[in-house]
């Protein structure tokens, strides 16, 4: 979209909310935008991208955005089937439009509403007031009928397709596409109808014919004055259907006079909010959109703030020394680090270096001298000298490359804001500083500090400086809101000692099997075709089975199958609307189609394994502390914890990760049913601590008190469904999300869970209790005091409301069980430590550890880790630690 000549002058942007919204929800796939809570954005997206599309292209100086307030207004009161035939707004729609207006909030821009009256009325005022004002408008709408307030001062910018390709409908562009200038496009609609207002037009009469006439009558007016002279069949049909003309005429006229409480000056564009945008934008998980405002929109306020201002330079070979004696032995020393680095290894150019007095200096590592080295790695590895860093875990790969260590860290300003918010999605150093400093970093100091790699050269010495300057007053900004928080101990016992843990994990390690792997892809590539051919062959002939569209004819069209959920494009193919089918009908076209996805997701993770070895025949995953709000760490690179385990396909790819050369085995230990054991002891119900003290199967005890009948009467099927309730009880299962997991009714379901908490009282009180007391608070907590902050457990919007419960629910309880296996951890490897073990631990997947035994020690080691992660934290009901040893992670299993 190219912006008009005249864009100089002041403009006034308006847009049509719901408009906007509603094409944005059907140009995006509501499947593919969603939150990790299940929140639906596809509306919001596109709306918020088209909104920052226009900010950036058109520059307007004022900014308003009106809505419709309900479907009842002045011109349904007139007419009753006004828009009648518009279908309900579909589920997925609910809620979206209101967090468009937290969108524009944060945005600090005015949005509108009226009620009794449209969008477009509350539009036709603003327009018809801004050129006293001086301002030129621009309206955003798919609704034609503001076509009527083009003129030279207005402009209509009408999405083409979606919302991100926008028509300028200036005059003469209207002229064009309508043949009647602007002013007549309403009598042009009243002569023709309009669809999608259920407003008919006169039958017979399209838009050329009306056009033909409006010009040789000079308006509508005088047409209908002279009526009787109108020739042919179209002036029968106009004569019959003059009632229809004259409303459609009367509804389709904007009110361009209401008292709104609001004049054009007052829609002045504004700073953004800051804070507002970084939160909103964190929950609904727009990482893109948010890096496209700071791009495109910069905020005055952080530039006015300034920036981080460092006094130094790149210290000469020779000069470390002196420079560390002189500066860096008193307060903290902010660090940054410049050069590449992954999970099994790293290469380090340069540090920078920002001290407590002002100076700050980097140092080329290349450039050392042998005094140099001496005294910068007894620097780095002095406990007693605090550090703060920001990302820590990568940097640590390359300074070991060197031979260095880091110690007497006491600050990462990632690690700190990610426990201040853990339901942010960025936590990069730029974003942070920016965030709660109101400070900008720019250039290469604004760099993606992913634990991915950047690299700095001689000219952008300077902007390393600066990343550590500002790592200084970030961690004291971070640990004095950590500290009113009650979560210091956390970052300091936990969190800190784990990033060394994690980054001796990936630098060691998991050997594989790659003649193994190897055979797994064939064998995967082999079953990928299988299936293909199998679905071809019920359906008949073949098709794409990758093909939406294709996949919609056959099922809904050819085989006649219920209808899934309506999108855009037709009726979903998503996995979950195709095994609800197929547990439906059993179509064996189904099955075999499910196969075949299945086979290529196996395929896929084979190839990714594949690609992921490393010169030493051993895979370096990188374990990433801050994705998971619930404190669970993540896997990525490959990511270990989506391999299946409870498929023989998922044991078959366990069966490659083997134990290294110059070890004896692997050993796999898990916490069993770590989830129940802490609701047991949180809610201190006596059933549930009764169940696991039985030492009989807990899930089978749980269904007798639930069913009534003795254990050994229990059947399978009533042992399944308590098991999927006690587990679905940590995840804040609903009635229906019990429902749709053992395909019964809703009702049937909810009936079992009266059930269960009938039995099982101190849980559903405490399940209760847990959201009742987060609504008060605005945050759940662990055992440890790990928060996750739920401002919508307050919200006005139902769906926003119980999502943030079902997510109060499950936060403390996983939140736990995540404490729990990383204080494990390090108390595993303080011990290795301390006893001088070769043994080493590996891995760590859900509630898993994987250790590489070295000969001879065995029992020592599983008696250790039984005992470590057995007294991680105590409670009422002991931690129960399942141990398994093997040659593969698979055949370790137990």
């Amino acid at each position: 979209m190219t912006t008009p000549a005249g864009a100089s002058q002041p403009t006034l942007l308006l847009i049509d909310g719901h408009s906007v919204a509603y094409r944005a929800f059907f140009a995006l796939p509501v499947e593919n935008f969603a939150t990790t809570t299940g929140q639906p954005t596809n509306a919001v997206y596109g709306f918020t991208s088209m909104l920052l599309n226009v900010l950036r292209d058109e520059q307007p100086t004022h900014v308003a955005v009106a809505f419709d307030v309900s479907r009842k207004t002045f011109r349904s009161e007139r007419y009753v089937d006004y828009k009648a035939n518009r279908a309900a707004s579909p589920a997925e729609f609910a809620g979206q439009v209101d967090l468009i207006k937290e969108v524009l909030d944060a945005l600090r821009i005015v949005h509108i509403e009226k009620p009794g009256f449209e969008a477009d009325d509350i539009i036709a005022t603003l327009a018809t007031q801004a050129p006293a004002s001086g301002l030129r408008v621009l309206i955003c709408t798919g609704d034609r009928d503001t076509l009527q307030l083009v003129n030279d001062s207005v402009t209509v910018l009408y999405p083409r397709k979606g919302v991100s390709d926008l028509a300028r409908l200036t005059p003469d562009a209207v002229v064009e596409k309508y043949l009647v200038p602007p002013a007549r496009y309403p009598e042009l609609a009243a002569l023709v109808g309009e669809t999608s207002d259920n407003l008919p037009g006169v039958p017979g009469v399209g838009p050329k014919t009306a056009a033909k006439w409006l010009t040789a009558y000079d308006g509508l007016e005088n047409l209908l004055r002279q009526v009787d002279s109108v020739p042919g069949k179209a002036g029968e049909s106009l004569r019959e259907h003059l009632s229809d003309v004259t409303r459609n005429r009367e509804l389709n006229a904007l009110v361009g006079n209401l008292e709104l409480g609001v004049g054009v000056d007052e829609l002045a564009r504004r700073d953004w909010d800051r804070e507002a945008v970084h939160s909103l934008f964190d929950g609904l998980e727009f990482r893109v959109l948010r890096d496209r405002l700071l791009e495109n929109l910069p905020n005055s306020e952080a530039e006015t703030a300034g920036g981080f201002e460092v006094s130094g330079e790149t210290l000469a070979p020779g000069s470390v020394r002196a420079w560390l004696d002189a500066h860096a032995r008193s307060g903290v020393v902010g660090l940054d680090f410049a050069g590449q680095w992954r999970a099994g290894a790293g290469d380090l150019t340069g540090i920078a270096l920002a001290a407590a007095d002002g100076n700050a200096a980097f140092i080329e590592v290349t450039e050392l001298s042998p005094d140099d080295d001496a005294a910068l790695a007894a620097w780095l590895s002095d406990p007693s000298l605090p550090k703060a860093v920001h990302y820590a875990k990568g940097p640590l790969l390359a300074l070991w490359s060197r031979g260095w260590e880091l110690a007497g860290l006491v600050s990462d300003t990632q690690l700190a804001a990610y426990l201040l918010r853990p339901d942010q999605r960025v936590y990069d150093l730029a974003d942070l500083a920016a965030r709660y400093l109101h400070r900008e970093l720019s250039g290469n100091a604004a760099a993606d500090d992913s634990q991915a790699a950047f690299d700095f050269d001689d000219s952008t010495s300077t902007d390393a400086m600066v990343r550590a300057r500002s790592v200084i007053d970030l961690a004291q900004e971070l640990e004095a809101q950590l500290a009113d928080q009650g979560g210091t101990t956390l970052l300091q016992d936990v969190e800190l000692p784990l990033t060394r843990t994690l980054a001796v994990m990936e630098r060691v390690g998991v050997a594989v099997d790659l003649d193994r792997l190897e055979r797994l892809r064939t064998d995967f590539d082999t079953a990928v075709s299988q299936a293909e051919s199998a679905a071809f062959e019920a359906l008949g002939h073949p098709i794409n089975l990758g093909s939406p569209k294709q996949l919609q004819v056959a099922l809904f069209d050819e085989l006649g199958m219920p209808k899934t959920r309506r999108t855009q494009t037709g009726y979903t193919t998503d996995a979950e609307s195709l095994e609800y089918l197929y547990a439906t009908t059993e179509h064996p076209f189904l099955a075999h189609l499910l196969r075949h996805r299945d086979q290529i997701r196996l395929r896929q993770t084979v190839e990714g394994l594949l690609k992921s070895v490393a010169d030493d025949g051993r895979i370096h995953t990188t374990y990433v502390q801050t994705i998971a709000a619930t404190g669970r760490l993540s896997s990525t690179d490959p990511n270990l914890q989506n391999i299946p385990i409870r498929t023989e396909d998922g044991r078959r790819i366990r069966e490659a990760f083997v134990v290294g050369d110059g070890y004896q085995t692997l050993l796999t230990a898990d916490y069993s049913q770590i989830e129940m054991r802490i609701m047991a002891d949180a809610s201190e119900d006596a059933g549930l601590i009764e169940a696991f003290s039985s030492g009989q199967d807990f899930h089978t005890i749980m269904a007798s008190r639930v069913f009534s009948v003795a254990p050994d009467q229990v059947s399978g099927a009533q042992r399944a469904k308590i098991k999927a309730m006690n587990y679905g009880l940590a995840y804040g299962l609903s009635a229906f999300g019990l429902s749709q997991q053992l395909k019964i009714e809703v009702s049937e379901a909810r009936g079992l869970m009266e059930e269960y908490f009938e039995r099982f009282g101190h849980v559903r009180d405490y399940l209760a209790g847990i959201v009742a007391e987060a609504r008060k608070t605005g945050y759940t907590q662990t055992v440890l005091g790990r928060r996750r902050y739920l401002p919508d457990l307050n919200s006005s919007n139902r769906q926003r409301r119980e999502m943030a419960e079902r997510a109060a629910l499950n936060a403390p309880i996983q939140g736990s069980a995540a404490d729990i296996i990383k204080v494990a951890m390090l108390d595993v490897e303080t011990a290795l430590a301390r006893r001088s073990l070769r043994s080493r631990m590996l891995l760590q997947v859900h509630d898993e550890l994987v250790f590489e035994v070295a000969d001879g020690e065995l029992e020592e080691l599983t008696e250790l880790v039984r005992d470590k992660m057995g007294h991680a934290v105590e409670m009422t009901v002991p931690l129960a630690v399942s141990v398994g040893t093997g040659g593969s992670w698979h055949d370790a299993a137990h």
